[in-house]
């Protein structure tokens, strides 16, 4: 026998050491370096790619279990397709995360007591460099750690030279045609990082609020309406009644139409302003008054630009309020709120204070409450690059295709009622704008907007940054060498293949990467998207911080191993479902990991020093090295079928059932027969497909579990140190393979060793208590099958006395098992109570009555009979007929045994 180095327990710690950096130094995820280690697969010319450009997590903390999960279901896409012959790349890179990165470091300063004004821009982006530094190398070795095939030659960064070109010919191109704009517009804005925000970075959360009613007085002391000498307004922010410039009704509003054109008095501010009609105010909704702040609000704003209003902004950068705001200017916004509803209440100005729950704003990256702001920034027009991108989505052949389908209607949507997108950032992390900005000799501003600074003097740029998904949407195409379309890579791998990510960025970064592509490459980004759910906790509750519920991946790793927490990350929810994690979970991917260690131990102990990974000849194979050859092809099958359609829950399932139920509990079992037999033909067969199905497993494994199955892999015959399942190949489905007889009669084998196996079970007898078993056969293509079996019959029934015929007398005492095309017998009269036995025969024929119900009601109908598939109609009726033996059977028994009872 071999010399093996396995240790008798599975140690993923022991098992995992070394194994990456060998990866690593063979240069083994590097596309160019594939080709030189196995040429032949490129001899006819290129060989088809297969790119993923990871979605570059965020250099602004560790990574957690949801990026885990997001990169394994691409390491194993890569992996897989990389041993089919793909030209694969996996391409890694970081986002430099504007907003959050700079609030990460700003924060670390504010420990230090300074801030970045204290610094200055220059050696404050320098400090942030260095954050970054600091946490693309936790990254780095997390993703090591996960066994990610990630080709580090071609990293990326989203701050790098060759993106920040990209990214400024995206800006001039855009800005040339007019689908960037600059102009002042009310705009979501962050007070705690002073920055504006999109539409989608701000979550809306219930908050405590009011509506306070409030006396706008008539500015003519002897008017009044309805009796009074003053209109009601309800608000939810008395503080931005500095700003207000006018109130509005609906110009359909029979009971105001008087009231237009009529002036009024702002309370505190003693502003006088005119109430106006608009088709904006909702004459339902409330008092069906509302005032306008066109300063502070995104609708009032537009009703401003109707009616030619005045724009007051009440408050600075930080939310407190300005000189705008009278005796109130400092104060923070909260603050304020307070002391202008006191006053209010003291000036007699203040009708009533409703509390309320209602949705308000708040920032993404600083959970503050989000301002409407009145500035000026930097728009994309997205009308035309959104038609444009739809329009590819008509195309079958150009599309994107969204897995599972219903996203793609998601993606649609937004699009078809997309916004404008303000793109500049007040920050000093990230692309700064490339404009720069001048007085001319009359006064007015110029702008140039260009790649290189303009000539001249007096010019000064913008200080502003893009917003990150602006650089981050052209991350396909940017990362392969564009602008440059002659890039080797560009041409190689564009477009790429399949994007994973979560459902919750579809609108951020999907859609973004979409239109950009279509617009600058004329085609999309990538033929799949993979909508994964996002990680919860075992309770089903998102994990966060707040709940203290989050899970650090690497700790999993130390506890369990790497290919324990990927099985369990690849192979439990389907596509776009969530995923909630669990330690009992875990627990079961250790024991199948720790089952598929124990079973490769057992193989490679029993082979000879000269065993051979290849197939025996046909003429040597037992039965049951025929059918475990057919159930490894079927799993081949399987397993590729739907690794193509991203169903990785039923990829796991085929090959646990294949692993654990076939080849361990059934195939291995059998092989002790023959390994402990004298025969030595037989033997080199046995060792010979055993070792084949381990290697072809090891081969499927690899992709989901690469540590596990490399370690075994080295250790099977004929391998050299060199050799890696990395770049081995692929197992494919073979024809020869298939052997439905044999999966047929190893079926009844199987059926007959399980009912003898009930048998003892029930009755209490150990397989090391010899008894008589009766096997009368009723189909006698069973015969041969049993007969020539009889060694695998004794191994696992252990008779004293085995009979197998088709003219057996049922003994009188004795428990029988019914099953396809036989009855076993096991005499036990000293041990059966022949009541309990007929009652469980009792219970076994309403099983098989059921079930030719069932069927009979399927065969009945017309419908299932003319549209099914022949063979699927065939396989129904021959389910029928094995059932409705079946019944027969068990009543015949239940007969005789009620006669000898009797």
């Amino acid at each position: 026998m071999r010399q093996i180095n396995m240790s008798t327990k599975y140690d993923p710690t022991e098992i995992e050491r070394g194994i990456y950096d060998r990866w690593q130094k063979a240069e083994l995820f590097n596309p160019d370096v594939d080709k030189k280690i196995k040429p032949a697969k490129y001899a006819d010319g290129d060989t088809e790619s297969y790119a993923i450009v990871i979605p570059p997590p965020n250099v602004t903390g560790k990574l957690h279990l949801g990026h885990a999960w997001d990169t394994t279901l691409q390491d194993m896409l890569i992996r897989q397709k990389r041993m089919q012959g793909y030209d694969t790349l996996w391409l890694p890179g970081m986002d430099h995360a504007g907003i959050a990165t700079q609030a990460k470091v700003e924060a670390r300063l504010r420990e230090d007591g300074i801030s970045r004004y204290d610094l200055g821009r220059e050696k404050f982006v320098d400090k942030v460099w260095q954050w970054k530094d600091e946490y693309a190398a936790i990254i780095k070795t997390q993703w090591a750690k996960l066994g990610l095939s990630l080709d580090f030659s071609r990293e990326r960064f989203t701050l790098d030279k060759g993106l920040n070109d990209a990214v400024k010919k995206v800006f001039v191109d855009l800005y040339n045609k007019g689908l960037i704009y600059r102009g002042e517009y009310i705009i979501n804005w962050d007070p705690q990082a002073k920055t504006a925000l999109s539409d989608i970075e701000v979550i809306h959360e219930d908050d405590k609020g009011a509506f306070y009613h409030v006396k706008y007085p008539f500015v003519d002391p002897n008017f009044t309406f309805n009796g009074r000498h003053y209109i009601e307004i309800a608000t939810t922010r008395p503080e931005t009644m500095f700003g207000d410039t006018a109130v509005a009704v609906n110009p359909s509003d029979k009971r105001y139409q008087e009231l237009v054109g009529r002036k009024i008095i702002v309370p505190l501010v003693d502003r006088q302003v005119e109430i106006i009609a608009d088709q904006y105010v909702d004459k339902d909704f409330g008092t069906g008054m509302v005032k306008i702040t066109p300063a502070h609000d995104p609708n009032d704003f537009l009703v401003g630009n109707r009616h030619n209003l005045p724009r007051i902004n009440t408050m600075n950068a930080d939310a407190s309020m300005n000189e705008n705001a009278g005796k109130y200017v400092g104060l923070d916004r909260f603050a304020a709120r307070k002391a202008i509803v006191k006053d209010l209440q003291d000036r007699d100005f203040m009708l009533n204070i409703e509390p309320i729950v209602h949705s308000v704003g708040h920032s993404e990256r600083t959970d503050v409450q989000v301002e409407a702001r009145l500035s000026t920034q930097w728009f994309v027009k997205m009308a035309p690059l959104a038609k444009q991108a739809l329009e590819m989505q008509q195309n079958t052949d150009k599309k994107v295709d969204f897995w599972p389908l219903r996203f793609e209607g998601t993606y649609e949507s937004w699009m078809e009622n997309v916004h404008d997108w303000v793109i500049s950032r007040q920050l000093w992390w990230g692309h700064q704008i490339p404009a720069w900005y001048r007085t001319k000799s009359d006064g007015q501003q110029e702008t140039y907007v260009g790649l290189t600074a303009p000539a001249g003097d007096g010019w000064t740029r913008d200080p502003d940054v893009l917003d990150t998904w602006f650089s981050s949407a052209l991350w396909p195409f940017s990362t392969l060498g564009w602008p440059n379309t002659e890039d080797p890579d560009f041409k190689r791998f564009y477009p790429t293949s399949t994007m994973v990510t979560g459902y919750d960025i579809i609108f951020f970064w999907i859609s973004r990467m979409i239109f950009q592509a279509k617009e600058f490459t004329g085609r999309r980004p990538f033929k799949n998207v993979l909508i994964h759910g996002l990680m919860r906790d075992q309770q089903g509750r998102k994990m966060s911080k707040s709940l203290g519920n989050g899970i650090d991946p690497m700790d999993v790793i130390d506890k369990y191993g790497t290919d324990a927490l990927r099985w369990f990350l690849s192979t439990g929810s389907t596509p776009g479902q969530d995923l909630n994690f669990s330690y009992d979970k875990m627990d079961s991917a250790w024991n199948f990991v720790n089952k598929i260690w124990n079973v490769s131990r057992y193989v490679l102990m029993n082979l000879e020093t000269d065993t051979k990974i290849s197939l025996p000849d046909k003429k040597d194979l037992t039965l049951a090295d025929k059918w475990i050859l057919s159930r490894l092809n079927a799993t081949v099958d399987k397993v590729s079928k739907n690794f193509e359609k991203f169903e990785f829950g039923e990829v796991g399932r085929q090959l646990y059932n294949f692993i654990w139920n076939d080849f361990a509990d059934w195939y291995i079992e059998m092989t002790k027969e023959t390994l402990t037999s004298d025969v030595a033909g037989n033997k080199i067969a046995v060792q010979q497909t055993l070792v084949y199905v381990l290697d072809q497993v090891l081969r499927l494994l690899h992709p989901i579990m690469p540590f596990v199955t490399e370690a075994i892999f080295q250790q099977l015959p004929g391998h050299q140190p060199a050799d890696s399942l990395v770049i081995a190949d692929y197992p494919k489905v073979k024809q020869s393979l298939n052997d439905p007889e044999a999966e047929h009669a190893f079926s009844a084998l199987q059926e007959l060793i399980t009912a003898i196996r009930n048998i003892r079970t029930e009755v209490k007898t150990p397989l090391s208590v010899p008894v008589d078993i009766l096997i009368n056969i009723d189909d006698q293509s069973l015969m041969p099958v049993f007969k020539g079996n009889i060694d695998y019959i004794n191994r696992f029934g252990h008779p004293k006395r085995l009979e197998i015929g088709s003219q057996i007398q049922a003994p009188a005492l004795a428990m029988s098992r019914v099953i396809a095309g036989a009855t076993v017998y096991i005499p036990l009269a000293e041990l059966i109570d022949l009541d309990a036995e007929i009652d469980r025969l009792k219970g076994e024929l309403n099983k098989f009555s059921a079930e030719v119900k069932r069927s009979s009601n399927k065969l009945a109908n017309e419908k299932f009979v003319n549209s099914a598939p022949e063979k699927v109609v065939l396989a129904e009726k021959g389910k029928l007929s094995d059932w409705q033996a079946k019944f027969n059977a068990t009543q015949a028994r239940i007969d005789e045994l009620k006669q000898n009872h009797d």
